[in-house]
């Protein structure tokens, strides 16, 4: 089973940009999928981007396109997203997830193990 763990959350203005790290251990990344999904307080939990075990074919939400940045370092155990030109829509605890699947897919049913989420607050 793998343990993941975010960190790189934090208060940033609108237009900034924030950094999330999602370092696992337990076992090696290469074999799961990635996704990265975001909950807002009363909100259902969303999935933003997820990337395959390879670190080809990113999908988005289409409220992060071109905003966002999903990707993965195998050798490092560790998969990131890098969020630009932030929002206070964006206000969110965010999430990384694995799945035993190689392939990603933006549902939460989709995955098996959960890191316990970083705080990202946009505003002025």
């Amino acid at each position: 089973q793998l343990q993941l763990v975010e960190s790189g959350g934090g208060l940033v203005q609108p237009g900034g940009s924030l950094r999330l790290s999602c370092v696992a251990s337990g076992a090696t990344l290469d074999a799961h999928a990635i996704g990265w999904f975001r909950q807002a307080p009363g909100k259902e939990r969303e999935g933003v981007s997820c990337i395959n075990n390879s670190g080809s074919s990113p999908n988005y939400a289409d409220s992060v396109k071109g905003r966002f940045t999903i990707s993965r370092d195998n050798a490092k155990n560790t998969g990131y997203l890098q969020m630009n030109s932030l929002q206070p829509e964006d206000t969110a605890i965010y999430y990384c997830a694995a799945s035993d699947q190689v392939e990603c897919a933006m549902w939460k049913e989709w995955y098996d193990d959960w890191g316990q989420g970083t705080q990202v607050t946009v505003s002025s």
